[in-house]
């Protein structure tokens, strides 16, 4: 099986795009009403510390991704099970994701048009791209990042210039204190979007000049942060936060304001665009990190499973929730106390645990080595 390479601007075009993802979509820290941004800041914080672990965590076994790692530290029966575990897992996610950008297109740029014909769309476009390989996938985020970048801080200075921006709506700051936003930081904001930077350990091993990669990682994910950070600030801004809090998709509330000399109005197509880009690219990112898992266990190229999986996918998108607010419940609610926090916390503890262990254990082997040859040559 040949190993695909992507380039340091790549890898964080595909971070960037990856953090961004279904969260612009839904909106970051709203609960906390106007003090989101102070939220934002708490979990970035929190962010970079997670960043570090995982990348730490690969840097004990390089050259090896996710999967090959289970093996490191346990072995081939028990890595194959957690293999399959941590498929389901990503192919889940994979499908939350596409639900996220096929329930915007249903019920506010196409109503008229059934969610399964927005999905189906989306989910060709992904099995194509999978097909190819990851570092088609890390040229098409290469090329849209840019624009993407633009198009939201366009919207920012549209709103501002149009005087939609409400300074009043952030205060007062922290009215009843610190401690109710703790409540919105953990879990949610942290495992969204930080722990879910584990399945990018499933790409690391293939970035070219390795060694320059942890501080692309880092800036990238302080880049898309600060992004987001910037986003719930216009959001809050614009709407307040009732009118946030109450609508399913307040970036796009937030663009319908923008009228500037009734000239300059409804530039809802370049949100939208900004939040098919990174529904897209994060969405594949966990569909390719499901495939790898399924490529380490069969021992055949991911490209065997891409298409299967993605019509598979395409159909359990739109089976997953009857609705959109059973949808967001389960995503709100169950999902971060069952699923991210054991998988995103839990096992990669765990793991770097045992691989210091290994690392000493190997270490304290070769310091005997040499101390006995030492004595003996003497």
């Amino acid at each position: 099986m040949l190993k695909e390479n992507i380039s340091l601007t790549q890898l964080a075009a595909v971070i960037f795009n990856f953090q961004i993802g279904s969260t612009i979509v839904i909106g970051l820290g709203i609960k906390a009403k106007e003090d989101a941004w102070i939220v934002l800041l708490i979990a970035l914080g929190l962010g970079i510390i997670i960043t570090l672990f995982f990348i730490y965590m690969a840097s004990l076994a390089p050259g090896k991704n996710l999967f090959e790692m289970f093996e490191y530290c346990f072995s081939r029966p028990i890595a194959i099970s957690l293999s399959f575990i941590y498929a389901i897992y990503f192919f889940y996610y994979g499908c939350r994701i596409i639900r996220d950008f096929g329930e915007l297109i249903a019920s506010t740029v196409l109503p008229l048009t059934p969610i399964e014909v927005s999905t189906v769309m989306l989910v060709l476009i992904i099995g194509y791209i999978l097909y190819m390989g990851l570092e088609v996938l890390a040229r098409t985020a290469e090329i849209f990042t840019p624009y993407a970048f633009a198009f939201n801080i366009l919207l920012f200075i549209f709103l501002y210039a149009g005087n939609n921006l409400d300074f009043s709506n952030i205060r007062p700051i922290l009215k009843e204190g610190f401690k109710p936003l703790w409540s919105v930081v953990f879990p949610y904001e942290i495992v969204r979007p930080y722990g879910q930077l584990l399945v990018l350990t499933v790409i690391l091993s293939n970035v070219s000049n390795a060694k320059y990669s942890k501080k692309i990682i880092i800036y990238s994910v302080l880049l898309s942060s600060l992004l987001l950070l910037v986003t719930s600030l216009m959001i809050i801004l614009s709407l307040g936060h009732d009118i946030a809090l109450r609508s399913n998709f307040p970036l796009l509330s937030a663009a319908r304001l923008v009228s500037i000399g009734n000239f300059l109005q409804r530039i809802d197509a370049i949100v939208v665009f900004c939040m098919m880009l990174g529904t897209l690219v994060k969405s594949c990112i966990y569909i390719y990190g499901g495939l790898k898992a399924l490529e380490y266990m069969f021992k055949q190229t991911f490209r065997y499973f891409a298409i299967p999986m993605v019509c598979i996918i395409g159909v359990f998108t739109t089976l997953i929730a009857r609705n959109y607010s059973d949808h967001m419940n389960e995503g709100l609610q169950s999902n971060p106390f069952l699923l991210h926090i054991p998988l995103q916390f839990g096992l990669p503890v765990l793991m770097v645990f045992i691989m210091l262990i290994k690392h000493w254990n190997k270490s304290n082997s070769k310091k005997k080595v040499n101390k006995d040859y030492t004595e003996h040559g003497s």
